[in-house]
């Protein structure tokens, strides 16, 4: 929807809002980026929510649960629900498009909160207040869960022809909704040669899902007989996580399809002429899925609040308390999901996916719900599980599971990591009950 059309339609709908008299009290009758637009409702107090995802959605569920009389807000500029989990089978015709694309409006109404479809330009954490495309949103705790950005900048500086090239030319499509079909496409018709994926440095998000999609990739280059391998980049030193249970995939199933490249860390990207210079050496490619380095999405960085090194780097990543979640320095503002910084030492960040960000986005609306209610907050510790596919044919997976406690003596985090690396079809039918719970807590269905 751009600006234009937004001015031609009564506002209600173009916000996509819920309660449209809320809006239609006040508003002036042309809105600006400077207009105040949903006037507060009273004394009620107000959560805003930037961004609609795994944590975004779950976050507003709860919100509206724990504090029934709370105005809960969640912008989102894409208009429709797209499940990066499960995005990767969908891409060789696994599961349906309804299967990873959803209504999102029918969340907001089934739950009782206040979606509108708008980007967030910025914020003024002194006057608690979000800058949006269609003007100024008041909060009393605002809620960050927008995900990552894909730093291309870590590749190729401020060259925005080359930045335009590879993401056009080769997506990585780890926004959902963002170049999905492209990727899609682009593996449908793949003919043949090789096929390079760069896979991003650690932390980045949902962290076995490159190879889950080489190995589906590479099952549909051996369903359909195409001349062509696949060649993994990758920044480690070996297969991580699930070592053996993806090392026994690409041995035993696509011994001449896939070839794992470790500690292959990009070094130069040249898009035009089909190169990659990384410490494990040089490589020339026909097509490629170039996964850049992975940070906190731009509203971490517009709020000012991405953490710092301790020689003041930046470190990608929002800088919060690693047991409550809110930012370090303004404790009105909260993380869920992939934009998280660091938990602890021994390591490092929560698995960045959509089980950590659904669990993440409960506790953070249980947290304010005790602050509002002046309560103690209690400090809670999620968990993690994952499944992989690497076999369409029969149906086959893996899977991971991390578990958190707090160490006794330290008082820190600790993780500890369960892999399955024997692939099963039964883990396959865990994975699809996995999925259908989890899209019943925050989608409705």
């Amino acid at each position: 929807m751009n600006r234009r059309n937004f001015l031609m339609t009564p506002p209600a709908l173009a916000l996509g809002m819920v309660a449209a008299p809320l809006l239609s009290q006040a508003a002036p009758a042309i809105l600006t980026p400077a207009s105040r637009i949903l006037p507060r409702d009273g004394a009620r107090p107000r959560i805003v929510i930037c961004g609609g995802g795994w944590g975004g959605m779950t976050a507003a569920r709860y919100l509206r649960e724990l504090i029934p009389n709370a105005d809960v807000v969640l912008l989102e500029r894409n208009p429709t629900f797209w499940s990066g989990p499960m995005s990767n089978k969908w891409l060789i015709d696994v599961v349906s498009t309804d299967f990873v694309h959803h209504d999102a409006q029918r969340p907001a109404n089934v739950y009782g909160y206040t979606r509108l479809i708008t980007e967030v330009v910025g914020f003024e954490r002194d006057k608690k207040q979000v800058r949006t495309a269609h003007g100024l949103i008041d909060y009393d705790f605002l809620i960050l869960s927008g995900g990552i950005r894909n730093a291309y900048d870590a590749w190729f500086g401020n060259d925005q022809k080359a930045i335009d090239y590879t993401r056009n030319h080769f997506p990585s499509a780890y926004i959902p909704n963002a170049e999905m079909l492209a990727l899609k496409q682009k593996v449908q018709n793949f003919k043949g040669g090789t096929l390079v994926m760069t896979l991003p440095p650690p932390p980045h998000r949902c962290p076995p899902s490159p190879y889950e999609r080489a190995c589906l990739i590479a099952w549909h280059i051996k369903k359909n007989k195409i001349p062509g391998k696949i060649l993994i980049l990758d920044p480690k030193p070996k297969v991580a996580p699930i070592s053996m249970g993806y090392q026994t995939a690409f041995r035993e199933l696509y011994p001449d399809i896939i070839t794992h490249v470790p500690n292959a860390r990009v070094q130069e990207v040249d898009p035009f002429n089909k190169r990659i210079k990384t410490l494990a050496g040089e490589f020339k490619f026909d097509d490629a899925i170039l996964m850049p380095p992975h940070q906190a999405a731009e509203m971490v960085w517009q709020a000012g609040l991405i953490g710092t090194t301790p020689d003041g780097k930046p470190t990608g990543w929002a800088d919060m308390h690693p047991r409550l979640y809110h930012a370090r320095s303004d404790d009105s503002v909260y993380f869920v999901g992939d934009l998280m910084g660091a938990i602890s030492d021994q390591f490092g960040h929560y698995p960045k996916s959509g089980h950590v960000a659904n669990y993440i986005g409960k506790i953070v609306a249980q947290n304010i719900a005790e602050r509002i209610s002046g309560k103690e907050v209690v400090a809670r510790l999620p968990d993690n599980l994952c499944y992989m596919m690497v076999n369409a044919d029969p149906r086959e997976a893996i899977s991971v599971k991390f578990e958190y406690e707090v160490d006794a003596a330290s008082g820190k985090v600790h993780q500890t990591q369960i892999d399955v690396d024997v692939r099963t079809e039964d883990l396959v039918k865990e994975d699809f009950v996995w999925i259908k719970e989890k899209f019943s807590d925050f989608l409705a269905i």
